[in-house]
């Protein structure tokens, strides 16, 4: 058993379904038998497969020797994990920039589609510099720190054009001038030609009772295994899997039933933008 490890990223839960997949499908052996043949535990085995472990080319190369896949699925699983753990940005602690920005951003570069639900502020992923710097200083930032993370965030945006983006976000977040009312104002330009970048912005009107109002949260879907929910705490953040993330699903539905249609919301936010 390696010693300490490091922390699971997104790429492990592709990669541990992916094992899973080659046991179930290709082997007749249960998570006891395979993980007594590889001599680790059953807890770790089904951690591994539910990507709540890092996994190494090492361990790849392990598990699909105990199952005998053919060399050549058995040499593009393990190449696969290898290039998968070739560090990010986001692998170089920046400094002022929390570590679960890292985390974060290592989710998202393997995501195939992102769905942010944000009740206070507008989205970090669609957020305009000045309202960003604006809530960050709000936030407790030191001024100094500001610029840097900033560009992180930047960088966390490179995704957008690379997956399917929707934002459902409430009124009340869209009337709070971070940066003041003219960066507020540039806010709402970025969000009215965000279907141009190929992203969808909904609003969820004020003064609505719904389930949805608890908290924000972003929700992360990847091709090859189950998606995950992340959300944001102060100065920190929760990772929710597998059944925890299904009453969001629900959530999710509801938010779509009452969201604004496409063009009352572009509406809705021609009107906060004239009145500022």
């Amino acid at each position: 058993m390696p010693g300490q490890r490091k922390t699971p990223q997104a790429r492990d839960r592709t990669i541990g379904a992916q094992l899973r997949a080659v046991r179930t499908e290709q082997t007749t052996l249960t998570l006891e038998a395979a993980a007594t043949a590889i001599g680790w535990s059953a807890a770790t085995l089904s951690r591994t497969e539910n990507g709540k472990r890092h996994i190494s080319s090492e361990d790849v190369a392990a598990v699909l020797a105990v199952y005998r896949v053919p060399t050549p699925q058995r040499d593009e699983l393990i190449e696969s994990a290898r290039a998968g753990a070739q560090a990010g940005w986001w692998s170089r602690p920046l400094p002022g920039v929390l570590p679960d920005v890292g985390t974060l951003a290592s989710y998202e570069s393997t995501a195939n589609a992102l769905v942010n639900w944000s009740i206070g502020v507008v989205p970090g992923l669609l957020q305009t510099e000045r309202y960003a710097a604006g809530f960050m200083l709000a936030d407790g930032a030191d001024p100094a720190d500001v610029e840097t993370r900033w560009m992180a965030r930047l960088r966390r945006q490179q995704v957008l054009p690379k997956l399917e983006y929707t934002a459902y976000i409430h009124e009340s977040a869209l009337r709070t001038p971070f940066g003041g009312p003219e960066a507020l104002h540039e806010q709402l330009d970025h969000l009215l030609t965000a279907s141009t970048r190929g992203q969808t912005v909904w609003v969820v009107r004020e003064h609505l009772p719904h389930r949805a109002l608890l908290h924000s949260w972003m929700m992360l879907h990847y091709p090859e295994a189950p998606p995950v929910l992340h959300v944001e705490l102060y100065r920190s953040a929760v990772y929710l899997h597998d059944s925890e993330v299904d009453v969001y699903r629900e959530v999710l539905a509801e938010l779509d039933d009452v969201a604004l249609s496409r063009e009352e919301s572009r509406s809705t936010m021609k009107r906060l933008q004239e009145g500022l």
